[in-house]
């Protein structure tokens, strides 16, 4: 996968996930914050990451995203980008 795919496929799942609007997901976005994705959330986040790349995630490596912009950043170095 790369950038533009991982950014689309993160999109689409939070949208699902979250019944977030796709216009309100930006790189910028705060997940917290901006999108109210709370913790429970991001655990779900985390396994969908380990789903689309096969890799298991430490959730500590998790702990420093702060917006999408960081878990596409994240999700890419789980490829080897």
């Amino acid at each position: 996968m790369n950038r533009e795919e991982i950014t689309s496929h993160i999109t689409r799942v939070m949208c699902e996930l979250f019944g977030l609007q796709q216009d309100a997901i930006t790189m910028d976005a705060r997940l917290y914050e901006d999108l109210d994705i709370d913790s429970i959330d991001a655990v779900d986040l985390v396994v969908e990451m380990k789903r689309i790349t096969g890799k298991k995630i430490n959730p500590e490596d998790f702990k420093a995203v702060r917006t999408v912009g960081d878990v596409v950043d994240a999700v890419e170095g789980l490829f080897g980008h």
